[in-house]
């Protein structure tokens, strides 16, 4: 006999502070694979190109969309703005594969280090392309995270390889996926943008993968392969559920716990730990981060 459920037929829905809660645990889960994906990416750099490693990280997120699409209907494809979904895939693209070239040649806690510079790309680009007020205060954020980034690559102090430039390039062009995100919010729903960007995201990097396909040597590197598109599908979806039951700016400070992961991560492969410095360039990055993040978080209240 089953149990007698007490509990009203309509029941309220969960505090704030409870779901935040919750979603705080699923975003940081969602960095943790995320970090654990990076650095399957970078040792699959040693024997196979960016775009072949970039088209298998996006691989489990694309069957996730098509089997989602073969239950609920191509419906889910309508939108308002199908330019500016192509767009956000296009840009997805650039990001990924930027990111991974350039972990080919730094350190992977360097180049996590230099992304988080996307915020204040956000700030600058919203600024100029949605015409967002940004007043000195933030003006400031940015600029002082400017000079924490170059803290990090050190130009000129021997230290410096060009591919940290191909970080800032990710980091930017995640930054207008960030931009064209604000301009959809609202227009269409969250699946629609997710799949819009994936199946952008793979019919391009199909059409490359003929041109730069390297044989896959080994198991291990099929393994590699598994273990790469089950933790980017898996961060893709913890990190969509977080922010459909928490707030985004609860929840945006755990974008810098990828520090945290990706010097783990890449100690226990590389044996590589950031120096001082990086540590230092980093600290002042996340915090003009977090306090642009405050900043962003008043002026909505005020809104």
């Amino acid at each position: 006999m089953p149990p007698t459920n007490t509990a009203p037929i309509h029941s309220a829905p969960p505090p704030r502070e409870t779901q935040n809660m919750r979603a705080i645990g699923l975003m940081a889960l969602g960095f943790f694979s995320f970090a654990a994906c990076d650095i399957q990416s970078k040792v699959l750099t040693e024997t196979l190109n960016p775009f072949q490693i970039v088209w298998f990280r996006q691989s489990g997120l694309v069957l996730g969309i098509l089997l989602i699409l073969a239950v609920k209907g191509l419906h889910i494809l309508r939108s308002k703005n199908p330019v500016l979904q192509i767009s956000r895939g296009v840009t997805a693209v650039a990001s990924a594969c930027c990111f991974t070239i350039a972990i080919t040649y730094v350190p992977l806690a360097d180049a996590v280090a230099v992304s988080f510079i996307a915020p204040f790309m956000v700030t600058i680009l919203g600024a100029l392309v949605l015409r967002e007020k940004v007043g000195i205060r933030r003006w400031v954020a940015v600029s002082i995270g400017f000079v924490g980034m170059l803290i990090v690559i050190r130009p000129g102090a021997g230290v410096f390889h060009p591919a940290i430039f191909l970080v800032v390039a990710a980091a930017s062009f995640f930054s207008l996926r960030q931009i064209l995100s604000r301009w959809l919010s609202g227009a269409d729903p969250v699946i629609t943008t997710v799949a819009y960007t994936a199946l952008t995201m793979t019919a391009i990097l199909s059409v490359a993968l003929p041109f730069v396909w390297v044989p896959i040597p080994d198991y291990q590197t099929v393994a590699l392969l598994f273990g790469l598109a089950a933790t980017a599908g898996l961060g893709e979806v913890l990190v969509i559920r977080a922010l459909d039951i928490g707030e985004a700016v609860v929840l945006a400070p755990l974008h810098y716990s990828l520090i945290l992961w990706a010097t783990f991560y890449g100690f226990v492969v590389y044996s590589d730990l950031p120096d001082s410095w990086t540590f230092l360039g980093c600290g002042i990055i996340m915090a003009s981060g977090l306090y642009t993040l405050h900043r962003e978080r008043k002026a909505a209240k005020r809104k």
